[in-house]
């Protein structure tokens, strides 16, 4: 094998491995639809919306009541996500990407997270 084949072969490698533990990592994330969450802010006080996008993003709008920590500080603002540990945070941004990353993170941190299918744009 060249050395250009072998570059090639791992950076294959590389992206399989990198889908995969994606895959294997939200899998057992919980998904909401706008719909579900609208109804569980309808019929229950006990969840959280967390908003992840950037401070210009929020400036266009947002979902009332949400608190906004941007993705990038989620683990600079623990603390202040502590006062929520006893209930379920749902993240959302944008279009719903960067929300799956941000509900990983608290998932890991110790929350009981989740994250909003579609994100702004759906809702």
């Amino acid at each position: 094998m060249e050395a250009t084949q072998i570059l090639l072969l791992a950076f294959v490698i590389l992206v399989v491995v990198l889908r995969v533990k994606k895959y294997l990592t939200t899998r057992s994330m919980k998904n909401y639809s706008s719909a579900e969450v609208k109804q569980l802010l309808k019929n229950n006080n006990s969840i959280v919306l967390l908003d992840v996008r950037t401070d210009g993003e929020r400036k266009s709008g947002a979902i009332k009541p949400s608190i906004h920590i941007p993705l990038h500080e989620i683990t600079l603002k623990t603390e202040q996500l502590k006062k929520y540990g006893s209930r379920e945070i749902i993240c959302y941004c944008q279009t719903g990407s960067r929300s799956v990353s941000a509900a990983v993170k608290l998932r890991k941190l110790g929350f009981n997270s989740a994250n909003l299918t579609g994100g702004y744009l759906r809702w």
